[in-house]
C-alpha cells in the first residue's frame, strides 16, 4: 500500500515560496495551536508530529530542495523525517514538567496553581562519536527545540518593550483572596493569581509574538567544541543555551552529553588504550619490530624476544590525550597473541623439528601447557570485556 503524501506547506499553512523567516513564525504560531498540552483534540498528538516534521524538512534549505523536487524528505517517505518525543521536545533527558513548561509559555499559571518559576530550566542532549573523534577533538553541529528570548519585544513580553505593571487583580502579591463554604462554615482560600501567573505584575500591550511570555519557541544550531581526550558520558555545559526565562529571567543551561561508540579494535580503559597484537613463532622468538595502525596516526612497536601469549607491550605516550593536560597521552598496551599454525609444508615442519630440538623443548610439561592456556584465556576475555 502507498503512503499518502503529506504536503508540508499545508501543514504549516504557507505558501510554497515562503522563506525562511515566514516558515519559522508559522511554525510557532502552529505550535502555540496544536501542541498536546493546550489542546486537547484527539488528533493533536498527530498533528503536533506532522508540524514538526513539515517543521524539520522546510526550515532546512537542502531537505526542502529535495522535498520540492522529489516530493518526499531526504533519507525515507513521508512520516519518517522527524520523530518528536513530546517528553524530549526541547533538548532531550532534560526534566520538564511539559503541562508547566507551556503553561508559562502561554502567561497562565503552572500546573496545579503553583507559581512558575521564572528563570529557564537547564536541557541535555546526547551526541555520538567516534573514539577517533574523541582522540582528536571535534566541531559538532546540533539541532536543538528551544524556549528562546522572544526577538520581537526583547524578551520583555510587550510589544512597546515597556516594563510590566503590578497587577490589579492581585494587587501585586501573586494571590487572590477568596471564601468557600464548607462543613465548618466559610473558610478564607488563598490561591495563586491566574491573570499575572502569580507573579504579580501583568503585561499591558502584549507582544503578538510570544503572547507576553517573553520567549518564543524556536529551533536553533548550535556548535558543541568536543575536546580532545573526552570521556564517554561527560557532559559539556554551554552557558544560556538552555530553557529561556519568562520576559528576560535568566536562561538555563544547555548540557551535551558525549557517547563514545565501542572501536573495532582498540579498547579504551580510562587514558590508556588496548589492542590485540597477532606475532608469528619466529617474531615471538627473535623480537621484532612493526608498525601498526593507530587511531590517528601509525605507531611503532617494539617487540622484545621471547614474548609470549598474554604478554603486554608498552608502547608510551600512545594512548589517548588528557582532557585536563594539554600535550600528556595515556599509553597503548598491545597484547601479544603468538600464532601458532595450522598447517606446515614439509620444509617448514622440518625446521621447527630442529629447532625443537636443539631447544630440547620437544616434551612440554603438563604445568606449562596448563600455565599458557590460563594466559591464552585471559587475554581472550580481556578482549570481551569480561576483564
Amino acid at each position: 500500500m502507498s503512503q499518502v503524501r503529506i504536503d508540508y506547506y499545508e501543514v504549516l499553512e504557507i505558501s510554497r515560496d515562503a522563506d525562511g523567516e515566514t516558515i519559522k513564525r508559522a511554525f510557532r504560531r502552529k505550535a502555540r495551536e496544536c501542541h498536546p498540552d493546550v489542546n486537547d483534540a484527539p488528533d493533536a498528538e498527530d498533528r503536533f508530529k506532522k508540524l514538526n516534521e513539515a517543521y524539520d524538512v522546510l526550515s532546512d534549505p537542502n531537505k526542502r530542495q529535495h522535498y520540492d523536487r522529489f516530493g518526499t524528505a531526504p533519507g525515507g517517505a513521508n512520516g519518517g523525517a522527524y520523530n518528536v518525543d513530546f517528553n524530549d521536545i526541547f533538548g532531550g533527558g532534560a526534566a520538564v514538567d511539559l503541562g508547566d513548561l507551556f503553561s508559562s509559555f502561554f502567561g497562565g499559571v503552572a500546573g496545579g496553581g503553583r507559581r512558575m518559576r521564572p528563570e529557564g530550566r537547564d536541557m541535555a542532549v546526547a551526541v555520538n562519536i567516534s573514539l577517533e573523534d574523541a582522540a582528536r577533538g571535534l566541531t559538532r553541529q546540533i539541532t536543538i527545540d528551544r524556549l528562546a528570548p522572544c526577538p520581537e519585544c526583547d524578551a520583555t513580553g510587550s510589544a512597546d518593550k515597556a516594563a510590566p505593571v503590578t497587577c490589579s487583580t492581585c494587587n501585586g502579591t501573586g494571590q487572590t483572596i477568596g471564601t468557600k463554604q464548607t462543613i465548618f462554615g466559610m473558610m478564607r482560600t488563598q490561591q495563586p493569581c491566574t491573570d499575572c501567573a502569580a507573579t504579580g505584575q501583568r503585561v499591558e500591550n502584549i507582544c503578538d509574538e510570544c503572547e507576553g511570555s517573553g520567549r518564543i519557541i524556536d529551533r536553533q544550531v548550535v556548535d558543541v567544541e568536543i575536546p580532545a581526550g573526552v570521556a564517554d558520558g561527560q557532559r559539556i555545559r554551554l552557558s544560556n543555551l538552555g530553557e529561556a526565562g519568562i520576559r528576560g529571567a535568566a536562561s538555563g543551561d544547555l548540557l551535551v552529553e558525549v557517547h563514545v561508540r565501542p572501536h573495532e579494535r582498540f579498547i579504551r580503559k580510562g587514558k590508556d588504550l588496548n589492542v590485540r597484537l597477532a606475532l608469528s613463532i619466529a617474531e615471538a622468538a627473535l623480537g621484532t619490530k612493526k608498525r601498526i595502525p593507530g587511531l590517528l596516526d601509525e605507531i611503532r612497536v617494539t617487540i622484545p624476544s621471547g614474548v609470549q601469549t598474554g604478554d603486554k607491550v608498552k608502547v608510551k605516550g600512545a594512548g589517548m590525550p588528557l582532557v585536563e593536560r594539554d600535550g600528556v597521552y595515556g599509553n597503548l598496551y598491545c597484547h601479544v597473541d603468538v600464532i601458532v599454525p595450522k598447517k606446515l609444508d614439509s620444509r617448514s615442519r622440518e625446521l621447527l623439528e630442529d629447532l625443537s630440538r636443539s631447544l630440547g623443548d620437544s616434551e612440554a610439561s603438563d604445568a606449562d601447557e596448563l600455565l599458557t592456556q590460563n594466559l591464552t584465556d585471559k587475554v581472550k576475555d580481556f578482549f570481551k570485556g569480561k576483564l
